[in-house]
This record gives structure tokens, sequence and C-alpha cells, in this order.
């Protein structure tokens, strides 16, 4: 949770990562247009929510299932994607308060989707491992 704190702040907006994904664009593609790396740069930061609570949402279940012996319960599951999105939306009130970054219901969608897949492989993995 700290991690994603400190990418909501101004440091980690989007006119500062496109100092890096913008360059890096151009010297693989050097002719790409400016309105081609805005595109590719907005993939790579909802793909960034997604990933960030995807693994959010499996350090929760991990923690909630350090408490059970057996398989995760889905009760289980379903509190660590609801704690997932609750940060979501605290994430998204935290980055209005910020002078480059606007909250936005559609990245708290994004992020519980990155949550639902994030327990889906956490219960998968923990499936897997007690087969074994």
């Amino acid at each position: 949770m700290g991690v994603i704190f400190l990418f909501s702040t101004d440091l980690f907006s989007g006119s500062q990562t496109s100092r890096f994904i913008g360059p890096i664009l151009k010297w693989f593609t050097p002719d790409i247009t400016d309105d081609s790396i805005a595109r590719v740069q907005l993939v790579v930061r909802k793909i960034a929510h997604v990933v960030e609570y995807a693994i959010l949402s499996m350090l929760i279940c991990r923690a909630l299932a350090k408490r059970l012996a057996k398989p995760l319960p889905l009760r289980s599951l379903g509190q660590g994607v609801l704690l997932s999105i609750v940060y979501a939306a605290f994430d998204e009130w935290h980055q209005s308060w910020t002078e480059e970054r606007f909250g936005s219901p559609i990245d708290v969608g994004i992020d519980s989707v990155g949550a639902i897949l994030g327990a889906a492989f956490f219960a998968w993995l923990s499936r897997r491992k007690s087969r074994s």
C-alpha cells in the first residue's frame, strides 16, 4: 500500500512518466508520433494499475491464508478483493488532492479488475500447492 501511495503522487504523474516512456519509444521507433506515444503511455499506465492491485490482492489473500490451515475459502478471497477495492477508492481520492493528478472512478474499476485477477491467481496457486 505504501508503494501504491508513492505511485499516486505527482512524482509518477503522466507528465513525469512520459519523460521515460517517450524517449524509450523514440529509441525503438524514431518516427513514432506524439499521439502514439500518448496512447502507449496510457496503456502502460493502466496495465500498471492492474498489476499493482493484483499484487496487493495476492498479498492480502496470503495474509488471510496464513491464519488458515486449509485452502483459502471463497469468503477470504472476497475479503482480499474488497480490501483492495476500498484501498483503490481511497487512493483515487488521494490523487484528487495532488496538483498533477485527479481521481477517476474508471481507475477504481481498472484497479478492481486487477484485485480480482490477483485473488483468482492466488486461489489457483494455493489449490495447486495443496494438491502436490
